[in-house]
């Protein structure tokens, strides 16, 4: 049993924020559908390809049932209407106002059917004078502050190399679709609309920069992979070219750092006492741990600061995450059936849940794959309907590749 099963989901999302956030209701058992426009999730033209076959969507496609519908004509709302009455969850990335404009906004869902959530995902919220931009992950990642914090203190500010806001928007939107449906199901209250912005999630794991500014006048600049909160912390290289990252965030695993790289002299120092101020001694510190760390290889460093009871990893690629045992024993990477390419690898699930577990089903399917069985099961449709919204363009049959 999945926690979610009897949840329906309609997802009408492109990208990344609104479709991971379908991925992560369906890895549990959400009845997760994905609605499409006739020219698809553009995230199916994003990125590798293989045999026509994009493989980014596979991962955010995934655990879902995908139909084709267009939404900007007046049939295509009707049915979405008959979807969203029979539907628990309807999740959204359009603009503010489109939706409305479509006669298929909240008020209306809501009037429709009372216990519906409606999850809307934007990039500057659904008002404010920011509200009719276009929001992508890209623009959140330096309004927030995080891209100003990110990269060396002498080079520019370094936006991430994935779609972190988006993926932080979808996570928080999960928590809060949960928390709305425990609301509905335990209180016998109804549905409700959760507004989601892609720059307010990011800005709030940023921690207490807001507090710290507001108290101190402080802001905080860019450091690389140093912190003023503690030291050492860095990514150090090893003699055979590989990489390691050590953190010293409790006072003893840095007694035991300074200890094992021959410098236990430090550790007597006063201000060796507290993160912060051994912060102030960063330059010191890295030369120390990072020329003991330069004389010997990856394997032998990790190994002696396991011994010595230190915490340190190496930095990982793709391929090295894959092969790596840890990851390896929690089963972190799945193999997953798909129509197009036989079987694909990705992440499993994002955690484990010992009664009621989830579970990755299916990779990312061809656009319109289930138009009709969806239709037909859930909406009751004649073949004389389904042949108008075929005819009209509504919907459309299911292309060969995804």
């Amino acid at each position: 049993m999945r926690p979610l099963e009897g949840i329906r989901v309609i997802e009408c999302g492109t990208i990344v924020a609104a479709p991971y956030l379908g991925l992560i209701l369906g890895d549990y058992g959400a009845d997760v559908i994905k609605v499409e426009h006739p020219k698809g999730d553009s995230m199916r033209g994003n990125g590798p390809r293989r045999n026509g076959v994009g493989l980014n969507f596979k991962f955010y496609g995934r655990d879902k049932r995908n139909i084709v519908l267009d939404l900007s004509k007046p049939e295509g709302q009707e049915v979405l209407r008959e979807l969203a009455l029979k539907s628990d969850v309807l999740i959204e990335n359009f603009r503010p106002g489109v939706m409305e404009r479509w006669g298929i906004g909240w008020d209306a869902l809501h009037a429709l059917n009372p216990r519906l959530v409606m999850a809307r995902i934007t990039g500057f919220g659904q008002f404010g004078p920011y509200a009719s931009r276009a929001g992508f992950g890209t623009l959140a990642e330096a309004m927030s502050g995080f891209a100003h914090i990110n990269g060396d203190p002498e080079g520019p500010p370094m936006l991430p190399a994935f779609g972190m806001a988006d993926s932080i928007a979808a996570l928080s939107a999960a928590y809060a679709v949960m928390l709305a449906l425990y609301h509905r199901d335990t209180r016998g209250a109804g549905g409700q609309m959760i507004d989601i912005s892609l720059i307010e999630p990011i800005f709030h794991i940023l921690g207490a920069q807001t507090t710290i500014f507001q108290e101190t006048g402080e802001i905080q600049f860019r450091s690389g992979n140093r912190t003023k909160n503690n030291a050492p912390r860095n990514i150090y290289r090893a003699r055979d070219g590989r990489w390691v990252a050590i953190s010293t965030s409790a006072d003893a695993i840095a007694r035991r750092v300074m200890e094992l790289v021959g410098h236990p002299e430090v550790v007597g120092e006063t201000w060796f006492a507290s993160g912060r101020t051994r912060a102030e001694h960063t330059e010191e510190l890295d030369a120390m741990v990072g020329g003991w760390i330069a004389q010997r290889d990856a394997e032998a460093v990790i190994e002696a600061f396991e011994q010595a009871g230190a915490a340190i990893a190496p930095v990982y690629d793709i391929a090295q995450v894959v092969a790596d045992p840890q990851y390896q024993a929690l089963e972190s990477i799945v193999t997953v059936p798909d129509d197009d390419l036989g079987k694909v690898k990705m992440q499993n699930l994002l955690f484990r849940m010992s009664e009621t577990p989830g579970e990755v089903r299916s990779a990312g399917r061809r656009i319109g794959q289930d138009t009709d069985a969806v239709l037909r099961e859930l909406l009751g449709f004649s073949e004389e309907r389904l042949r108008k919204l075929y005819e009209s363009g509504i919907i459309a049959p299911a292309k060969e590749v995804a």
